[in-house]
């Protein structure tokens, strides 16, 4: 099974559950691994194996997986990057760190979670061959309750050699853009990496179809998705490098006064193609309200409730100066909203995932934008 690395987005993935903390980095499972759990046991059931023996082996695969993002968290400390919490999908795990790392730190980190499967596979092989117990590769394909061990280190092993293809989101994609990062820019080198991960991605999807391997082509729709997602963030860098947040945030919004009910905030989002509304008093920022949290606070408060008993008073605030490809990663939530504030703590606009989005598709046909785009009309 693949696995990826990101870099902090601000929230946790959608969909996933439960948590559980490890050497202190957070464990999450998204909804579709526990799906892909359940296949696993379901299938297993009738089998020439215990059920006790077959779910040791799958704790084992899952331990083997979790031990893989730990070397790449491991290693990314000493370079100084926190891993904020690991993810588990159904194609492996995935790593959100806190920052994007160097080309020659990629290199390693995407190196270590491998290595540790070879590790383990290794010593298990080791163990098996120094108490004379090692089977053929055909036996292996019937599990039993005697092969386990063997099971283990071959599992092991797979995931290492599947890890070192060089496609994204594989590990060998990201040893592969590395590499290309010391020729080619770095965006150039990921779109190239996640070409070969969308190329294999269809290739293995294809084959499963063929031979009616559909867990195959199960694996097959996400590494593709994936890739697929690595390099939209790409093009994303690219077309936004260089650019400020002035450059696409909204300088033409309505405000809700601090003294505002809901009923006003309700009428004023139907009124307006707006979804969320600062909060001022006279030109003090206090907070924002989203849509969502009207919905809460209209459902659970009623309508004269006031809305700064419903708004997000720390929601996220940038520079207009900043660098537009360094917000990229907090505004990929869907409906996200960050406000853009002055030096002297002034509100000067909005900057929402869905201007974002109309920003990076004009860049793509060549339009520039306007120097004069951070005058503000409230």
């Amino acid at each position: 099974m693949p696995d990826q690395q990101r870099p902090l987005s601000g929230t946790t993935p959608q969909g996933s559950v439960g948590s559980v903390r490890l050497l202190g980095v957070p464990i999450r499972l998204h909804f579709t691994f526990v799906l892909l759990l359940v296949f696993l046991i379901v299938s297993g059931l009738g089998g020439s194996q215990s059920m006790a023996y077959y779910a040791v082996y799958l704790i084992a695969l899952f331990a083997s997986v979790l031990l893989h993002e730990l070397g790449h968290a491991w290693v990314g400390s000493r370079y100084g990057i926190h891993t904020i919490e690991v993810v588990m999908f159904p194609i492996g795990g995935v790593s959100r760190m806190e920052r994007d790392p160097k080309p020659n730190q990629e290199l390693w980190i995407a190196l270590a979670g491998p290595l540790v499967n070879l590790v383990l596979a290794g010593v298990l092989f080791a163990l098996l061959y120094y108490r004379h117990a090692i089977v053929g590769l055909r036996d292996l394909l019937q599990p039993t309750d005697t092969n386990l061990i063997e099971r283990i280190a071959f599992g092991n092993l797979i995931l290492a050699l599947f890890n070192f293809i060089p496609a994204y989101p594989m590990d060998g994609g990201r040893v592969l853009r590395s590499i290309l990062a010391r020729f080619k820019t770095e965006n150039e080198a990921t779109r190239i990496a996640a070409w070969a991960g969308r190329m294999l991605a269809i290739s293995m999807g294809l084959y499963g179809l063929l031979a009616t391997h559909f867990l195959l082509v199960f694996v097959a729709f996400f590494v593709y998705l994936g890739a697929a997602q690595e390099s939209a963030a790409a093009m994303g860098r690219t077309l936004t490098a260089g650019m400020p947040v002035r450059s696409a945030m909204v300088t033409e919004f309505h405000t809700l006064e601090h003294g505002s009910t809901i009923r006003d905030a309700a009428n004023l989002l139907l009124a307006t193609s707006q979804q969320d509304f600062p909060v001022m008093h006279g030109d003090q920022f206090l907070g924002l309200l989203g849509r969502n949290a009207l919905m809460r606070a209209l459902a659970h408060d009623g309508q004269e409730a006031y809305v700064g008993g419903a708004m997000d008073r720390e929601p996220p605030r940038l520079s207009p100066d900043q660098d537009l490809a360094d917000v990229l990663p907090l505004m990929a939530q869907s409906g996200m909203c960050a406000v853009v504030m002055d030096g002297n703590e002034h509100l000067v606009g909005l900057l929402t995932a869905e201007n974002l989005s109309q920003f990076l598709l004009l860049r793509r046909f060549g339009m520039q934008p306007d120097p004069q785009h951070a005058d503000v009309a409230h």
